[in-house]
């Protein structure tokens, strides 16, 4: 463990993580090009640019015609995320090599192959929370948006006009949304389909009858502004509903996040505390099945609390 090479993997490997998330996240998609401001001067790239674009151009390939079952192709817009999937699997490869290494240096194998796992699913878990906080902003939104529409129509204005407006006046991730299907309709594709695209998008049940309506208005005619007043008196009491219900759930939903942390933080507290104690987890056979036996009751356990604290209505 004290082996120099080891050691200048294990730097090379958190220099190389750091590099990845700065060039990836950190860096603005703003940012004009070199030979935009200065024609004159060739856009030089260091050899780890060139590796690090080489890496993702080869998981590109790699990806072409495949769909992730974990990672889906529209994971990164609903996150509101403008990177690329082979971006996304190259920081968690980063994150992997890098954590395994300084888990390895700091308690061993099992501590290792811990964090290595570690650093790829809370990737995937902060991807999921933020896609899913995208979603429920959109949802919260919705109301204020079908007010916005049926105002305009009542002005005389057009749908799309009205869109138009409402992408304008809204904030992200309505107005984001409200924008693409307006650019998609003006380069030749129909209205009410970019409507259930990002219905299913956005996983909104809500929007999904606005886009309905709007179809079965086109179809049998009748007053849109006044269609869509009565949509949207339904949409507020589901959502008057889903507070309520949300409101009674809040102690089974406070006591399954409560059960399922304390053996986790358990686990961590005794690594810190009595590294001895801790190792014969890591170290020994017994150790690992009974660790794998935490992991598939706890998995069993946390998937029937959520089905038991999420009610359908």
């Amino acid at each position: 463990m004290d082996s120099p090479a080891i050691l200048f993997t294990g730097l090379i490997a958190v220099y190389a993580a750091i590099f990845v998330l700065v060039f990836f996240v950190a860096k603005s998609h703003r940012v004009v090009p070199l030979d935009r401001r200065r024609p004159e001067l060739q856009d030089s790239e260091s050899a780890l640019s060139k590796v690090t674009q080489g890496a993702v151009g080869a998981i590109n390939k790699g990806l072409q015609g495949r769909q992730l079952r974990v990672l889906g192709a529209d994971k990164f817009e609903q996150a509101g995320l403008r990177i690329r999937a082979a971006d996304f699997l190259l920081m968690c490869g980063a994150s992997f090599f890098a954590l395994g290494v300084i888990g390895f240096m700091l308690g061993g194998l099992g501590m290792g192959i811990l964090l290595a796992f570690a650093g790829p699913v809370g990737m995937l878990m902060w991807l999921n929370i933020r896609a899913s906080r995208r979603q429920s902003k959109f949802a919260e939104q919705l109301p204020d948006t079908l007010t916005m529409l049926a105002g305009s129509m009542r002005a005389g204005h057009s749908l799309l006009r009205a869109v138009d407006g409402a992408a304008d006046e809204s904030e992200a991730p309505m107005g984001e949304e409200l924008r693409r299907v307006v650019n998609e309709n003006r380069i030749g594709r129909d209205l009410v389909e970019s409507l259930l695209d990002t219905a299913a998008r956005m996983k909104s049940q809500d929007f999904l009858w606005v886009a309905q309506a709007i179809d079965t208005q086109r179809e049998v005619g009748g007053n849109l502004a006044e269609l869509l007043v009565n949509v949207n008196e339904t949409i507020l009491d589901r959502a008057k509903l889903a507070r309520q219900v949300k409101a009674l759930s809040a102690e089974g939903r406070m006591s399954a996040g409560v059960l399922v942390a304390l053996p986790i933080f358990m686990l961590v507290v005794i690594c810190f505390i009595n590294p001895s104690y801790a190792g014969i987890f890591f170290g020994t056979v017994p150790g690992w099945l009974m660790l794998a036996a935490v992991a598939l009751m706890l998995t069993a356990g946390t998937f029937w609390l959520l089905r038991i604290i999420k009610p359908k209505f």
